[in-house]
């Protein structure tokens, strides 16, 4: 299979993104967001104090702003037009001093510009003057939620790669299970499963392939025990007990994209307690996975998950929405909330994880990977559901 995805489509992309900016009036458009980027032109880097932004010209050609440092990076994978850079290093001059000189050169000042931020962002100590301080225009129109809306639906080449992706995770959870033993920690096991699903995943797929983010991996991220209550608990390599409650996570980035594959297991042995939540849990997935169709709302599916935690009596015990979409980002929207009134479309991908915490006993918690079809839906994660093959 083609590990990447085609210069062809990020032009389908770009010709898209275009036609919204007719749509919406914009003479040209400045983009920040590194996901953004990346999707329009295939460039993918890391944000830190030396700013990086894509522009689009009133010739609606495609341009690529970034340090010097950068340069022949972007050129090499970069699906643009042109790319220009600013000498960063060594220099006392700021980099949106030349992104000013290079939106007049090529022709925003006093026309209709779009935006998804009006200034870079980074958390590593980046301080610059925002867009509006450096050129005059007739009017800043907000972008921000256009490109992550088109990324919802996912095209062929995207779908193939979520599913590389889901195949890898598998593997990950698989030696993840084989290696969760009372008695080793928690680190111990999730190195040597991730490690060994990451040689076999690379010596596969050969030089082709590309992470652009994780490679395979397999954690438990702190879920182990009693810590397992806390949805979004940390690592703090626990050495496992017998009796455990385990909540993990396993996937592998392919190209960018992502999948989720989350289990609830035991260490060696399951008691009455822990069987009743992991049933109410399973259920509640069967109920969310029943309820997603196309043409149906977002929030419709939290509805029916909400209305089984009701009848069951266990509202008190749950923390969180029902899931999301997934692509390029882990979390993704639209999202199964009451008030996420956004249309479930085929092309859509989506986890699924409806969780349940009890103080003192743990957390439980599946998570599948979806594929919204035009009858139903696809499960593109596999691993087993049931209690009995999740006891380690």
């Amino acid at each position: 299979m083609l590990l990447a995805i085609p210069k062809s489509e990020y032009k389908e992309r770009q010709q898209k993104f275009c036609e919204i900016l007719t749509d919406k009036k914009c003479d040209g458009a400045v983009i920040f967001s590194v996901t953004d980027i990346f999707y329009l032109t295939g460039f993918h880097f890391h944000p830190t104090e030396r700013p990086i932004g894509m522009f689009i010209d009133p010739e609606l050609k495609f341009h690529l702003f970034l340090p010097a440092l950068e340069h022949e990076h972007a050129e090499e994978y970069g699906i643009v037009d042109q790319v220009h850079s600013y000498p960063e290093y060594p220099g006392i001059r700021h980099p949106m001093e030349y992104m000013k000189e290079l939106l007049i050169q090529f022709g925003f000042e006093n026309k209709t510009v779009g935006y998804d931020s009006l200034g870079y962002g980074s958390p590593m100590g980046y301080r610059g003057q925002s867009i509006d301080q450096l050129i005059s225009v007739k009017e800043f129109v907000s972008l921000k939620w256009v490109i992550e809306e088109m990324r919802y639906i996912k095209s062929a080449n995207e779908i193939e790669l979520i599913k590389e992706s889901c195949r890898w995770g598998n593997l990950a959870h698989r030696l993840l299970q084989k290696y969760t033993k009372a008695g080793l920690s928690e680190i111990e096991i999730t190195s040597k499963a991730s490690m060994e699903a990451t040689m076999a995943m690379i010596e596969t797929l050969g030089a082709e392939y590309k992470p652009h983010g994780k490679t395979a991996y397999a954690i438990f991220r702190g879920q182990i025990g009693p810590e397992s209550a806390f949805p979004h608990a940390v690592t703090q390599n626990l050495v496992l007990k017998k009796g455990d409650t385990l909540v993990t996570g396993a996937a592998a980035d392919v190209y960018g994209y992502g999948s989720e594959l989350e289990r609830t297991m035991f260490v060696e042995e399951v008691s009455k307690e822990q069987e009743k939540y992991f049933q109410y849990m399973h259920e509640a997935q069967d109920v969310a996975l029943a309820a997603i169709k196309p043409g149906v709302l977002y929030s419709s599916v939290e509805e029916a998950v909400q209305k089984y935690f009701k009848e069951t009596g266990i509202t008190e015990l749950t923390s969180h929405h029902t899931g999301h979409n997934i692509g390029l980002l882990g979390h993704e929207a639209p999202f199964f909330d009451l008030g996420d009134d956004n249309e479930i479309k085929p092309g859509m991908v989506v986890t699924v994880e409806p969780g349940i915490y009890v103080r003192g006993i743990g957390g439980f918690r599946h998570s599948d990977t979806v594929l919204v079809t035009n009858d139903g839906i696809e499960m593109l994660t596999y691993y087993p559901r049931d209690i009995k093959s999740l006891i380690c």
